[in-house]
């Protein structure tokens, strides 16, 4: 088996940052390419110039603060990466970059920054296991 690219979701959670871990391993391994993906809150559409550009520049730069220490991590690891900063709701976006790119692989943490959803497994990772057809690689 052969796992070209893995898809590495993050929310900045402690269980993400592990599935980051993990994905770098497995990378080495197969000699693999690191998608890391994190999806942020939808931009708000009821706000008027100049205060809507400034929610989504405060939502961008929450963004790329909270995937920064994955990035170094990738960085100081010498894996191929690439990263994607996608709107909307993870469990749906996952499956979309999924048939996308061409995953082969999903590394990701049984639970987000919310313990609270999800009795046993988190909501998004309970979604993607339902929703994909690649291999699910969860991370407690």
């Amino acid at each position: 088996m052969k796992f070209k690219k893995i898809l590495n979701p993050v929310d900045g959670s402690e269980h993400s940052r592990r599935s980051t871990q993990y994905s770098i391993e497995l990378a080495k391994q197969f000699d693999s390419k690191i998608i890391l993906l994190h999806c942020h809150a939808r931009f708000p559409v009821v706000l008027a110039e100049p205060h809507f550009q400034d929610a989504i520049n405060k939502i961008l730069k929450s963004s790329e603060e909270l995937i920064k220490p994955f990035e170094e991590l990738l960085e100081d690891s010498g894996v191929d990466y690439e990263i994607r900063i996608l709107e909307g709701s993870p469990g749906m976006n996952i499956d979309t970059v999924v048939n996308i790119e061409k995953i082969d692989l999903i590394v990701m943490g049984s639970r987000g920054v919310s313990n609270l959803e999800g009795l046993f497994l988190g909501s998004v990772a309970h979604q993607v296991l339902h929703k994909v057809e690649c291999p699910v690689f969860i991370i407690k």
